[in-house]
């Protein structure tokens, strides 16, 4: 598996992927994984989808990783969240 991670500002094309799809080939992996900062095409999605073995992360999906698997990450602030307890009641 290979994994590619760059920091973009403008989407991601087609172009990009089919490069990366070509160094996959040059190196005989089986998948590879596309990490960027910002967002892909439509065209790059379809492309991604079509070869079966690449893998493309967005910056929201990255986001949304890190905060689930706590990587570069801390916590700010947490909230206690409260429910009535019904069998509280019933004695009364």
């Amino acid at each position: 598996m290979y994994i590619q991670a760059k920091r973009w500002e403008n989407t991601v094309s087609r172009p990009e992927i089919q490069k990366f799809a070509g160094a996959l080939i040059g190196k005989q992996a089986k998948k590879g994984v596309f990490i960027s900062t910002s967002n892909f095409s439509k065209e790059a999605k379809d492309y991604a989808r079509q070869t079966g073995n690449i893998v493309l992360i967005d910056g929201t999906d990255l986001a949304e990783y890190m905060i689930e698997y706590n990587v570069g990450v801390s916590t700010f602030k947490t909230y206690d969240i409260k429910k009535l307890d019904l069998d509280y009641f019933d004695d009364v």
